[in-house]
């Protein structure tokens, strides 16, 4: 029997570490080569670790929160043979991941000032993933589960909806051990849900993509003075087109929604104004014009919100452009979307789609200069001149970077897309 220590591979271009977010395996579980061992996250996705080897994992070299260096021991496994590690090697190497990420405490850290002796045996040591007493709570029944993309993968194929079951993870987070519970007991829910105070406090980490989120959204607020414009917008020109095309395609091409409209409409709005299709570089004080109109979607995922990518969609048919959003948006919720996909945005639109309120105010994808808001479309009565008529109407709430974009060109590219959404022919029209 030898040891393997298998290290941190590298999981993107240019990328020096990376968070550890998810662990799939804990010391004493055999694993077979290609078995998932845990997931790590990098500036853009998530990207799910596969086990090189077979054999039995000795150690886990990092918790769930950590940031790990590209190369670094992520874990030991014992397998029959040498393996590729000494117990030397081990020893030696160990002593300096605790002290890497640990939180700070001055008292404990004055009290102890050699934490890493730890002369209790390694394969005592509780998993990182080991859920906390307390730190459980259960996922409303119904709600947005919370699963690895191969815990989601495997529902698929035995048929399984995930909103039903009952995740044992932190936040109701299901694992694959759930899945076979649930799938065991014939779907059947275990327990019953009691009424009555609730006094618990879930303690949640902000770590993987919600950190990732939430640093995006800081930066993009911090750095970027925003002014945002909401103008109504009468729509039953285009739901009217929107339906006549749908009906006439139907089962032949993908399902016309709304965006690939909204996105045709940006691709004419900024022909004529292309300092909003552009990203801007505050540190250089430089701003990148870009011929191509990449637009990112804002996409709610179980992950959290993504932002995919339509690249050229100057160059794609209303069809192509709903094709390749629908592709973008399912892999993204799958969490199998490549960073590629998630890059290189010129212009957002984001959209809450029948929940939208009335207005919203969109915080821009840094670096980029402007964003379109969707809200919900309804039926209002509209003045024409002799009396209310009831009209399908929907508000645009659209923010720019006020550093590098006036308020007169804003409105004038607000007004542009309201004008080609009510007359939708003009889409078409060229020059």
């Amino acid at each position: 029997m030898g040891v393997f220590a298998m290290r941190l591979p590298d999981v993107g271009e240019g990328i020096a570490e990376a968070e550890l977010t998810e662990w799939h395996v804990k010391p004493g579980d055999i694993v077979r080569e290609d078995d998932i061992l845990g997931a790590v996250m990098t500036d853009k996705a998530a990207v799910e670790v596969p086990s090189a080897v077979a054999g039995k994992v000795l150690e886990l070299g990092g918790e769930i929160g950590e940031m790990m260096a590209i190369g670094s021991v992520l874990i030991r496994i014992e397998v029959d043979g040498d393996g590729n590690e000494s117990a030397d090697a081990a020893a030696a190497e160990k002593p300096t991941k605790p002290a890497a990420t640990k939180p700070a405490d001055p008292q404990e850290a004055e009290a102890a000032p050699e934490p890493e002796e730890k002369p209790a045996p390694e394969l005592a040591a509780p998993a990182p993933a080991a859920k906390k007493p307390g730190h459980r709570l259960p996922r409303p029944e119904g709600a947005k589960p919370l699963a690895a993309p191969s815990v989601r993968a495997r529902a698929r194929s035995e048929g399984v909806d995930l909103r039903h079951v009952p995740g044992s993870g932190p936040g109701g987070r299901i694992s694959h051990e759930d899945l076979d519970s649930w799938i065991a007991s014939g779907g059947i829910q275990q327990g019953s849900v009691k009424r009555g105070r609730n006094t618990g406090v879930e303690e949640i980490r902000v770590i993987g993509m919600r950190r990732k989120i939430a640093e995006k959204m800081a930066l993009s607020k911090r750095q970027i003075p925003h002014i945002t414009i909401v103008e109504e917008v009468e729509m039953g020109a285009l739901e009217d087109l929107r339906a006549a095309l749908n009906k006439k395609h139907e089962g032949e091409r993908p399902k016309l929604t709304l965006l690939p409209f909204l996105m045709r409409a940006i691709v004419e709005a900024v022909r004529e104004q292309p300092g909003l299709n552009a990203r801007f570089d505050d540190e250089a004080g430089v701003i990148h014009r870009h011929g191509g109109v990449h637009i990112g979607v804002a996409t709610q995922t179980p992950q959290g919100l993504n932002v995919p990518v339509v690249h050229h969609a100057e160059a794609g048919s209303l069809w192509d452009n709903a094709g390749e959003l629908a592709r973008l948006a399912e892999t993204a919720r799958e969490g199998s979307i490549k960073r590629e996909e998630l890059s290189g945005g010129t212009i957002t639109i984001t959209s809450l789609g029948a929940l939208g309120a009335i207005a919203t105010t969109p915080i821009i994808n840094h670096p980029e200069v402007a964003i379109v808001g969707v809200n919900k479309m309804q039926i209002r009565p509209v003045w024409d001149g002799q009396q209310f008529q009831p009209r399908k109407m929907m508000n645009i709430s659209c923010s720019f970077d006020h550093r590098v974009v006036d308020g007169w060109d804003a409105a004038v590219f607000v007004q542009k897309l309201k004008t080609l959404l009510e007359s939708p022919a003009m889409l078409f029209v060229e020059g």
